[in-house]
């Protein structure tokens, strides 16, 4: 996906692309890890649609969860899921701020190339 170091920088444009599509395909996970946790907020933990984006959005956030939890497979769940965010917290750091660490260090070497280059 990214360009060796013997290749030249990319363009802006194709720049901008390449961050475009991270950010998306990063935004598509968290869209999944949250749709996730609705589904085990509804569905194991018994509450509303509304309730359930609540909590799921604040344990995905890092915030911490909204209403108290009254049974042990809620408790389990929401542990795991808690687990499970901080995960694809990580993973969606990594992906969109690749490109940009990517650019700055083939920069760099770009211009190492160039100083080995000269008498």
């Amino acid at each position: 996906m990214f360009e060796t170091r013997s290749q030249e920088l990319l363009s802006q444009r194709r720049f901008l692309k390449r961050i475009t599509l991270c950010l998306a395909f990063g935004g598509a996970m968290l869209a999944a890890a949250l749709g996730l946790g609705m589904l085990g907020y509804h569905f194991i933990v018994g509450f509303g649609w509304i309730d359930a984006l609540l909590n799921a959005s604040m344990i995905l956030t890092g915030m911490g969860p909204v209403s108290p939890l009254s049974t042990d497979t809620a408790k389990v769940f929401a542990s795991f899921y808690a687990l499970f965010s901080g995960l694809v917290f990580i993973t969606v750091m990594a992906i969109t701020l690749a490109p940009i660490f990517h650019r700055i260090l083939h920069r760099f070497h770009l211009d190492e190339r160039d100083f080995d280059e000269k008498p």
